[in-house]
């Protein structure tokens, strides 16, 4: 059931300390996310496949929470953490582009996540057409991090996928893959394609207000 998921990304994040580099507690950290629970219940899509690189639903932790080169640290895939040779200030510089509208929180959902297996060996200047095309949205840093944080195994040899949701004004487009066994954050060049490479979208983002009683 996708409540029972829910559940496994929330202590996913508790398991790996999201919750003390928020300066929270675990109960708190789940109060704070526990207003997203209702989301999965009245708009979640149908069960997808995540071998597939077909998911469901993602929680997201957005960037002031915990930066982008912390979180490739927490990544975990076969017993081998994640890692980026990107410094921290550079992957800042990276910023939602036009079109793409993140929720007003600290936390949210991506719904019904591609990877992008359909656009290998498609340039990124050509794929993010073809995503907006379908009405859907390219992922940001934060949001493929947060895939691959949930769900590492959608990330394979010769099989990533690019982020075309952030740029910084350049030709430059970050992406994530596999390097020396260990999923990795860096960046390729939005005219160039690679046969490992496909561009990752979502079909919305969804987020509900914190209250605290």
């Amino acid at each position: 059931m996708l409540v029972n998921e829910f559940a496994r990304q929330v202590e996913n994040l508790i398991e790996k300390e999201y919750h003390s580099i928020a300066g929270m507690t675990k109960d708190e950290f789940r109060k704070h996310l526990e207003p997203l629970r209702e989301i999965i219940t009245s708009v979640a899509p149908l069960e997808r496949e995540p071998e597939q690189g077909r998911i469901p639903f993602v929680i997201v932790i957005k960037s002031e929470w915990v930066t982008g080169d912390k979180a490739m640290q927490l990544v975990e895939r076969n017993g081998k953490t994640g890692f980026t040779v990107m410094e921290s200030e550079d992957i800042q510089r990276f910023k939602p582009i036009e079109g793409v509208e993140l929720p007003d929180r600290m936390a949210y959902l991506l719904m019904d996540v591609d990877t992008g297996h359909e656009t290998l060996n498609v340039t990124p200047n050509e794929a993010i057409k073809t995503i907006m095309h379908e009405n859907r949205f390219p992922l940001t840093i934060e949001e493929g991090i947060a895939v691959i944080t949930h769900y590492p195994e959608v990330l394979k040899k010769n099989n990533g996928f690019s982020l075309l949701g952030s740029r910084c004004g350049d030709r430059r487009v970050t992406a994530l893959w596999i390097s020396g066994g260990k999923p990795k954050l860096g960046w390729c060049w939005a005219g160039n394609p690679h046969t490992w490479l496909g561009s990752a979208s979502c079909g919305s983002r969804q987020g509900i207000e914190f209250i605290s009683s």
